[in-house]
């Protein structure tokens, strides 16, 4: 991409951008996630697509030619999504920490939000490290989420038992990464009982925990189990058009020896992949190798 046409890039994807901050919900939330529109979305779109360092140069002209700190913070958790394409953990961290560090000046305007978003971006971190089998890094990340999460001030809009089931659900998985089942197993329970202790954060986290139950089983090899709770995780409301959930499903197919259903979820999973987030950063890449799609470059 030459200079100018970046600069043309940055400029329009710039002015959509600044459009958004007339919300003050907008403003207080630059998540990838979304919707991006203008080139920020056509970069989004090239990511998914597997040409991620064509994405970047579009990323990078939107973050070198920012015109305020929140435009700047959303084009970097952007690009910090962009290397996740890539399973490139230390680098999805950086973009991250640049994230984290825009909050930090936001702690005294509007504290809840910041320090929510600090640990809503170290735990993101620490998603794309644990999909890369960056363990140690993921676990450090993670335990970074909750110390942030836990220092929202009075009146919380997020309860402190948010906190404490996300960090057990994480330790859960990567206890089963690592091998050691009976760890994955305390932890099960900790988020178990984080649930029953706070009904109104159940309400809404509940249905992520057969997807634990399901992960645990899957990397510690009870796959009875995990086909169990994995099928039951894609069916509850909210998690139809999870792309994770439904890849984790496929990845018990093909462990099982299922290859027609192993290869019908990986296409389900591909397909659902479609936004700019860390689920849809590791599904891409992973499905469209099992599928034998080829990437665009």
């Amino acid at each position: 991409m030459t200079t100018s046409r970046a600069r043309c890039v940055a400029a329009a994807a710039l002015a959509l951008i600044a459009a958004t901050l007339l919300a003050p919900a907008a403003r207080a939330q630059p998540q990838p996630g979304g919707a991006p529109a203008g080139p920020m979305r056509q970069a989004s779109q090239i990511d998914l697509q597997g040409a991620t360092a064509q994405a970047r140069a579009i990323f990078q002209g939107v973050i070198d030619t920012a015109t305020n700190d929140n435009a700047r913070a959303m084009a970097q958790r952007a690009m910090a999504m962009s290397y996740a394409f890539d399973g490139d953990c230390a680098n999805a961290l950086r973009y991250e920490a640049m994230v984290i560090a825009y909050w930090t000046t936001r702690e005294q305007a509007e504290p809840q939000t910041a320090f929510y978003q600090e640990g809503e971006m170290a735990n993101e971190g620490a998603r794309v490290c644990i999909d890369a089998g960056a363990l140690d890094s993921a676990e450090r990340w993670y335990r970074r989420g909750y110390e942030l999460g836990q220092k929202e001030p009075e009146p919380r809009t997020h309860p402190r038992s948010l906190w404490e089931y996300r960090l057990a659900h994480a330790l859960g998985r990567l206890a089963a990464r690592r091998g050691n089942a009976a760890e994955a197993r305390r932890q099960i329970a900790a988020a178990r009982r984080a649930l029953d202790g706070d009904t109104a954060m159940a309400s809404q986290q509940e249905r992520f925990f057969p997807y634990l139950v399901g992960y645990v089983a899957l990397y510690t090899g009870d796959l009875p189990t995990a086909e169990r709770e994995l099928t039951n995780s894609v069916t509850m409301r909210g998690n139809e058009r999870d792309p994770f959930m439904r890849c984790l499903l496929a990845m018990v197919y093909e462990r099982e020896g299922k290859r027609a259903e192993a290869r019908a979820a990986y296409q389900q999973a591909y397909e659902l992949a479609s936004a700019h987030n860390p689920p849809a950063a590791f599904v891409r890449p992973f499905a469209r190798g099992k599928l034998g799609l080829a990437a665009s470059r």
